[in-house]
């Protein structure tokens, strides 16, 4: 399976790519992309099973801690060095196409 790069992926990725030994949680990377987590999730997914990204469930209590457990996810050393490889040569949307999609929340 070869991965598309979309838009939102593109968004994933560079944002992952900003630290690339950083764990993120989904909604934290929701967040930073400007994506809907029904978008953002799917393409984590895909790009787990590709094998660019890692991902764990934090040990926490939920009781404890008020709220479910968070699931994180961080690039792994190949998916950094493939994220990085592949945004480089990937064809690069106009700005105002990722304000939309960021504004929109995850559609273009």
């Amino acid at each position: 399976m070869t991965l598309r790069l979309t838009v939102q992926v593109q968004l994933v990725l560079q944002a992952l790519l900003r630290d690339p030994v950083r764990e993120m949680y989904g909604l934290e990377l929701s967040e930073e992309t400007g994506l809907q987590p029904g978008t953002a999730y799917p393409i984590l997914l895909r790009l787990e099973h590709e094998g660019w990204v890692a991902s764990r469930w934090e040990d926490i209590d939920p009781r404890a801690e008020k709220r479910p457990a968070r699931r994180y996810y961080r690039l792994t050393a190949g998916g950094a060095a493939a994220a990085s490889a592949a945004l480089a040569g990937a064809r690069r949307p106009k700005s105002t196409a990722l304000h939309r999609l960021a504004e929109g929340g995850g559609t273009a």
